[in-house]
C-alpha cells in the first residue's frame, strides 16, 4: 500500500479508491462482529459508581479545597484573582441590580438603566434602535425579572470589559506580528471549537462556584472573537496606505495609532459585537456553577419541569440578546458610514445632540437614584405571571392534542435511528468501536489524524466513561444526521434562490445569537423530559450553521457547470443531485463538521432534561461532591470526543476540497 502526501498537510494512508466502498465494508464487518460479540468488554458503569481514577480525582479535589488558604499558589495568586473578580462583579451588580452601599436598592434604578441603554443606542445607532433598547429593557421589568436580568447584564458587562482589555491588545499584536499570529491561532481554534461548558468543571476547582468561575469561563469563551477579528481588521489595512504613511516619515507606532487602528475601527466593533454575544451565551450556561441571573432561573425551572417559568426567563434572554446585538451592529454600521462619508453633520450640531441626550439621561438617572418609584420596577406592572400561565396552558394543550404527532416523531427517531445506533455503539466491545473509529480516520483523513484518534480512544478508556461516551456519541451523530438533512434541504433552497436566501438568512442569523438554553424550553413543552428533547434542541441549535454553509457551497458551484448541465437537458433534480451537491462536497463536509461541534456543545444542557450520559455526569458533578471526580472526567471525555470528531471532519473537508479542485 503506497503512502503519499496530501494537500491537507499529512500523509495519506490509503490509495484513492472509492471511499464509500471501504466505509461500507468497515460498517458491514462491524455489524457482523457485533452479532457475535455484543455485551463483551463494554465497560458499563452505574450512575453512582466510581472508578479508581474518579476516586483519586475526588481526593485531589479535597486536597485542593483543604489547602486553598495555605498553598502559596492559591494564597498569593488564585485567591487574589478570585477576590478581584468577585468584587468587580459585585460592584457592577451594586450599580444596577443589587442593594449596595447601605441602600435597599442599587445605585441606578430601572428608570436610569433604561435611560442609559436608550442613550447609548441613540448616540451609537439610530432612533429605531433606541426605541428597541427602551422597549427591550422595560420588558425585563414587565416580565417580573428585572433584578435577574440586571444580574445577567452585570456579569456580561464585567466579562466583556475584561475580554476587551485582554483581547484587543492581543489582537493588535497578532495583526502586526506574523509569528505571534501563527502561535495564537491554534489556541484560538481550540478555544472556539470546544463545547462551552467544558471550562466550568475545572475552573470550579480553583475559583469555586460563583461569579469568579463564571467570569473566567466567560472570558475564555468570549475573548477569541475579539483577538481574531481585531487581528483581521489590522491585517486588512491596504499595504499602499501603510506605505504612504511610512513614506511620510511615520514610525511603526504612529502608523498603528494613526492609520491601522482608525481604519480597522469598523472591524473591531464587529469583534465587540461577537464578544458580547458570546459572553451572554456563556453567562447563561454558567448558571450551572451558580452564576447569578436569568440562567439560574432557567436551570431551576428546567429541573422542576416548569415550562412556563423557563419560557418567561428564556424570553428575557432572547430580548437581551436581540437588543445587545442590534445596538452593537448599529454602532458598527454608523462607524462604517462615518468612515466613508466623513462627518455627515457639523461638529457643533453633533455636540449639541450629545449634550441634550446626556442631560436628559442624567436627570432620569438622578431620579432613579433618589426616588423609589424610579428605582424599583412597579410590581403591579408585572405581566410575567400571565406569560407563565399562558405558556403552561399552551403546553398542556399541546401535550393533549399533539401527543399523537410528537409521539410518532419521537418513536421514529428513537426506533429508527437512535436505538439501533446506540445499541451498536454501547454493546460492541470497546476495542471493536475503537478499531472502527481508527479505520474511518484512516479512510477519510491522514496519518496525523489517525494518531490523534488512537490517543482519543485510549483516553476515553482511561477516563472510565466509555459507556456514557458511546451514548453521547450516538446521540451526537444522530442529531448531526438530522442537522444535515435540514442543512441540505434548506441550504439547496437558499443556494438556488436569492429571494429565499434574503428571507431565511436573517432568521438563521438571529437563531445563531440565541443562547443554548433558549432552544430547550419550547421543545421541552412539546416532548417532555426525554433524550429526544435534547436531540431536537441540539438540531435546532446547530441547523443554522449547517444550512448557511450548505447554501454558500451551492452558490459557489461554477455557473458554467450549471449551464452545461442545463444545456444537456438535466432536470432540476438531476442538476441538484448530479452537479451541485457533488461539486459542493467540501462545503457539505464542513457543514457536517461544524454542525457536529454545535450539537456536542448542547450535551450538558441536554443533561438537564433527560439526555443522560456525559451531560448528566457533568451536571451531577456540579451538584454532588462525591461525584465531582466523575463529573470532571466526563468534561474531559466531552473534550476528547470533540477533538477527535473535529479533527476527522476538518481533515475530511480539506481532502474533499482538494479533490474537488483536482489535487491528488
Amino acid at each position: 500500500m503506497a503512502v503519499r502526501a496530501t494537500p491537507a498537510g499529512g500523509l495519506r494512508l490509503l490509495p484513492a479508491w472509492p471511499r464509500r466502498y471501504l466505509i461500507a465494508a468497515v460498517v458491514a464487518a462491524w455489524v457482523l462482529l457485533w452479532v457475535f460479540l455484543q455485551g463483551r468488554d463494554t465497560f458499563q458503569l452505574g450512575g453512582a459508581e466510581l472508578t479508581p481514577l474518579h476516586v483519586r480525582v475526588n481526593e485531589a479535589s479535597e486536597v485542593i479545597d483543604n489547602s486553598r488558604n495555605e498553598n502559596p499558589f492559591f494564597l498569593y495568586f488564585i485567591n487574589y484573582i478570585r477576590l478581584f473578580l468577585d468584587e468587580f462583579v459585585t460592584f457592577v451588580q451594586a450599580l444596577i441590580s443589587q442593594p449596595s452601599f447601605g441602600r435597599p436598592l442599587p445605585v441606578v434604578g430601572w428608570l436610569g438603566v433604561v435611560a442609559i441603554a436608550t442613550a447609548v443606542a441613540l448616540l451609537w445607532g439610530n432612533l429605531r434602535v433606541a426605541l428597541l433598547a427602551a422597549i427591550g429593557f422595560a420588558s425585563f421589568g414587565l416580565l417580573g425579572l428585572w433584578e435577574e436580568s440586571m444580574d445577567t447584564l452585570a456579569l456580561t458587562l464585567a466579562a466583556v470589559a475584561i475580554s476587551l482589555l485582554i483581547g484587543i491588545p492581543l489582537g493588535v499584536w497578532a495583526g502586526v506580528n506574523d509569528r505571534f499570529n501563527r502561535l495564537v491561532t491554534p489556541l484560538l481554534d481550540f478555544m472556539q471549537t470546544m463545547p462551552t461548558f467544558v471550562y466550568l468543571a475545572p475552573l470550579t476547582l480553583f475559583f469555586l462556584i460563583g461569579p469568579a468561575s463564571a467570569t473566567v469561563a466567560t472570558v475564555i469563551y468570549a475573548v477569541p472573537p475579539t483577538i481574531r477579528i481585531t487581528a483581521h481588521g489590522i491585517r486588512e489595512v491596504r499595504p499602499a496606505t501603510l506605505e504612504a504613511s511610512t513614506s511620510l516619515g511615520a514610525t511603526a507606532w504612529q502608523s498603528l495609532r494613526k492609520v491601522r487602528l482608525p481604519l480597522a475601527k469598523r472591524t473591531i466593533v464587529v469583534g465587540v459585537n461577537q464578544t458580547i454575544m458570546a459572553a451572554l451565551c456563556m453567562v447563561t450556561i454558567a448558571a450551572l456553577i451558580d452564576a447569578p441571573g436569568l440562567g439560574k432561573t432557567v436551570v431551576k425551572a428546567l429541573e422542576t419541569l416548569d415550562v412556563g417559568g423557563a419560557f418567561n426567563a428564556g424570553l428575557a434572554i432572547v430580548v437581551m440578546a436581540i437588543v445587545l446585538d442590534r445596538v452593537t451592529s448599529a454602532a458598527g454600521r454608523r462607524v462604517e458610514a462615518r468612515n466613508r462619508a466623513g462627518l455627515s453633520r457639523g461638529a457643533g450640531r453633533r455636540r449639541a445632540e450629545i449634550g441634550a441626550v446626556l442631560a436628559v439621561t442624567g436627570v432620569l438617572v438622578y431620579l432613579s437614584h433618589v426616588y423609589v418609584w424610579a428605582a424599583e420596577f412597579p410590581g403591579e406592572a408585572n405581566v410575567g405571571r400571565y406569560v407563565r400561565q399562558g405558556v403552561d396552558a399552551a403546553t398542556l394543550w399541546a401535550q393533549d392534542n399533539l401527543a399523537v404527532y410528537t409521539g410518532a416523531f419521537r418513536n421514529a427517531v428513537s426506533y429508527g435511528l437512535l436505538n439501533p445506533f446506540e445499541a451498536l455503539l454501547t454493546d460492541s466491545p470497546w476495542w471493536l468501536v475503537g478499531a472502527v473509529l481508527i479505520a474511518f480516520a484512516a479512510i477519510l483523513t491522514n496519518v496525523r489524524v489517525v494518531l490523534v484518534t488512537v490517543v482519543c480512544v485510549a483516553l476515553l478508556v482511561v477516563l472510565g466513561l466509555w459507556q456514557d461516551s458511546m451514548v453521547t456519541l450516538a446521540s451526537t451523530l444522530v442529531a448531526t444526521v438530522l442537522v444535515m438533512g435540514l442543512g441540505v434541504v434548506f441550504g439547496v433552497w437558499m443556494g438556488r434562490s436569492d429571494r429565499v436566501d434574503q428571507l431565511v438568512r436573517p432568521v438563521l442569523d438571529a437563531g445563531q445569537t440565541m443562547p443554548p438554553f433558549v432552544y430547550l424550553v419550547p421543545i421541552l413543552g412539546l416532548f417532555g423530559a426525554t433524550r429526544i428533547t435534547a436531540i431536537i434542541a441540539a438540531v435546532v441549535y446547530a441547523a443554522p450553521v449547517a444550512v448557511k454553509l450548505t447554501a454558500d457551497g451551492i452558490r459557489g458551484v461554477a455557473p458554467s457547470a450549471v449551464e452545461a448541465a442545463t444545456a444537456a437537458g438535466s432536470s432540476t433534480w438531476q442538476l441538484i443531485t448530479k452537479v451541485q451537491l457533488p461539486m459542493a462536497r467540501a462545503a457539505l463536509t464542513l457543514a457536517a463538521g461544524q454542525g457536529l461541534i454545535y450539537v456536542l456543545s448542547m450535551v450538558v444542557v441536554g443533561g438537564l432534561v433527560g439526555a443522560g450520559a456525559l451531560g448528566y455526569d457533568v451536571v451531577a458533578g456540579f451538584s454532588q461532591l462525591q461525584l465531582r471526580g466523575k463529573g470532571l472526567a466526563a468534561g474531559v471525555a466531552i473534550v476528547v470526543l470533540g477533538i477527535m470528531l473535529e479533527r476527522i471532519t476538518r481533515a475530511a473537508a480539506r481532502r474533499a476540497d482538494a479533490e474537488a479542485h483536482g489535487v491528488r
